[in-house]
């Protein structure tokens, strides 16, 4: 090493002694003094992919890769295979017997995944025949489809195409139809490998034909293949009739959906009725002739639906037969203290059918209890389920107080003179509280079936609180939304948008079709949509829902009629109600989706799976 004259011999810079030490590190790797027991491989350096600096026919110098590791370079046991069988006849014994090791881990990793994979498509190809035999004998005996749908050891699960579970439903089954969502949208986004072309711009014609068909009822027989959507009129117009709504009242430069929670969207418009009164009772004279049409719309069975959506909450009136419920019925949500007292003031009977829900499985579970205890079972329970029923009672808030404050045990006990009681104002006071409770949450939507209906629509015309009195809303009447025309309503059409993109796919990049409709969609828009897009992409295609989420509590099952009443009866009643016979029959089954929403659904092959 050539030092400079004016350094000391002995003096070495901070850069020679770093490249001493990675010297010395090399040479202790190599001289065997390495800690490590891995057996070195012929032309393989540790932690760098290329061969030795001394290996014969090496020219020039390598450098060691900083980013190399031993998992991906002279660990892999491929590489060490071909070491070991390219090293020939220098190689030795134990180098041979390691790579024979080697050679015969990976034999028979192979031969365990080749297992594997077979298993595997032996199950699927037991699925597929399982499914086509089940198709081909439906009408055979109940005691040979036991046999035939006999679980397997692994239960396949249908999965969005984000991984996750979309549906509770066997694959084996197809499902040919989804449960009813009467939740409102404000948005669908439907994706398809095929092109949604076909929606995009309509002809003048077209667009005429579709309000027509509309207004008047009439809905057209597609066939279940389309070869070419681009160039079918009928699917064109039956897009376009599907897209129309009516709306009461109607400002072209006010959007008046969603109501609850739009304060922002509400500020900063011109609202002349806030600032006259004569206006303003105007309005609430049109807004009552409305209503009270709807209403009889609804009882003449010629409307099957209507919401009513106001700044605080959101009413949903249904026609007798939907849903499973044989009289007309009414969902409130949601739903405070001040407005259930004052409709028991007004003489309405109503129910709450979640509370109800939660106390029959309340005391469905403690006769189980009682039974389990009378059969000689432990009665003991851990601490985890007395907190689970403590917390229960607590957020239901249903339990009963008696008259002298639920302190009659002390009379039992001859102590009610030594211990001071409340007063009957704090038992007032808690009672009140546990009511309060459930303000503003889903277990507060309220049912009103029957006559009762009548009763809350009187209700809801002299309700004051019904309009605000204050900020972006004073003085704005509801917005009354319905599928078919009724009295001083608006025709509205939701707002579709087409867009294609490419999507990466591993290694490529995939053209994925996009539709986007929004507005305020309700139940049988989406039905009908569905109906459409099932022979126009040729029955693969994906949608995602965003639901308003205020009334996503309206999907509260309240009654249990039977599929063949539903069928026989609520669909002949219903046939002059401006819907589809498939939607009216989709309508009439109960929903099974309880307080919760459609967020996603799926069709591929013709079937259905949701999540939601």
């Amino acid at each position: 090493m050539t030092e400079p004259g004016c350094y000391s011999p002995s003096f070495k810079k901070p850069s020679d002694v770093l490249r001493m030490r990675r010297k010395r590190a090399r040479s202790d790797t190599f001289g065997g003094k390495a800690s490590s027991p891995v057996v070195l491989a012929d032309g393989v350096r540790p932690f760098s992919p290329g061969p030795l600096l001394n290996a014969p026919g090496r020219a020039g110098v390598k450098r060691r890769n900083p980013f190399a590791s031993i998992e991906n370079t002279y660990n892999s046991p491929k590489k060490r295979v071909l070491s070991y069988s390219g090293s020939g006849i220098g190689a030795t014994e134990g180098k041979t017997a390691a790579a024979a090791g080697l050679e015969g881990k990976i034999k028979d990793e192979r031969l365990n995944t080749g297992a594997l994979l077979r298993e595997e498509l032996l199950q699927q190809q037991q699925q597929q025949h399982h499914y086509e035999k089940s198709v081909s004998i439906s009408g055979e005996d109940s005691l040979f489809e036991e046999d035939l749908f006999e679980p397997e050891s692994s239960d396949p699960v249908l999965k969005s195409p984000e991984g996750r579970p979309v549906s509770d439903v066997d694959p084996c089954e197809p499902c040919l139809e989804f449960p009813a969502d009467w939740s409102l949208k404000t948005r669908l986004l439907f994706t398809s490998p095929q092109s949604f072309s076909w929606a995009d711009q309509p002809k003048a014609q077209e667009e005429a034909q579709g309000l027509t068909a509309h207004c008047r009822a009439a809905y057209a027989n597609l066939p279940a293949q389309i070869q070419d959507p681009r160039g079918c009129a009928e699917l064109r117009c039956g897009f376009q009739q599907c897209l129309q709504y009516w709306q009461h009242p109607s400002f072209s430069w006010l959007p008046l959906f969603p109501r609850i929670g739009a304060e922002r969207k509400f500020a900063g418009k011109m609202t002349p009725w806030a600032q006259d009164t004569g206006l303003e009772q105007s309005l609430m004279s049109d807004w009552s002739v409305s209503l009270t049409s709807l209403y009889s719309l609804l009882k003449s069975r010629l409307c099957p639906y209507f919401y009513l959506c106001s700044y605080q909450f959101t009413v949903l009136f249904r026609a007798a037969g939907l849903n499973g419920s044989k009289n007309i019925s009414a969902l409130m949500t949601p739903t405070t203290r001040g407005l259930r007292e004052a409709m028991k003031t007004e003489g309405i009977e109503f129910t709450l059918p979640l509370l109800e829900d939660k106390k029959k499985s309340k005391d469905s579970s403690e006769v189980s209890e009682s039974s389990r205890q009378a059969d000689g079972e432990d009665p003991l329970r851990s601490c985890d389920d007395v907190k689970s029923d403590h917390s229960e009672d607590e957020d239901v808030g249903d339990d009963e107080i008696d008259d002298d404050g639920g302190f009659s045990w002390l009379k039992e006990m001859g102590v009610q003179d030594k211990i001071k009681k409340p007063d009957a104002i704090s038992i007032k006071l808690r009672k009140e509280h546990r009511e309060v409770r459930l303000d503003h949450r889903p277990e507060s939507v309220v049912l009103v079936e029957g006559s009762n209906t009548f009763t809350l629509l009187n209700f809801l015309i002299n309700c004051k609180s019904l309009v605000a009195g204050a900020g972006s809303q004073a003085g704005l009447p509801p917005t009354l939304l319905a599928p078919t025309a009724f009295r001083g309503a608006t025709l509205h059409a939701l707002k579709a948008r087409t867009v294609n993109v490419k999507t990466q796919v591993r290694a490529g990049y995939q053209d994925v079709c996009s539709l986007e409709v929004t507005g305020p969609i309700m139940p049988h828009t989406l039905h009908a949509l569905t109906q459409l897009l099932k022979p126009a992409q040729k029955g693969e295609f994906s949608v995602g829902l965003y639901t308003h989420e205020p009334t996503a509590v309206l999907n509260v099952p309240i009654g249990q009629t039977s599929e063949l009443e539903t069928r026989d009866g609520v669909v002949q009643d219903l046939f002059r109600c401006g819907l589809q016979q498939s939607t009216v029959e989709q309508l009439a089954v109960p929903t099974t989706l309880g307080k919760s929403a459609l967020r996603q659904l799926h069709m591929k092959g013709h079937s259905y799976s949701w999540k939601s």
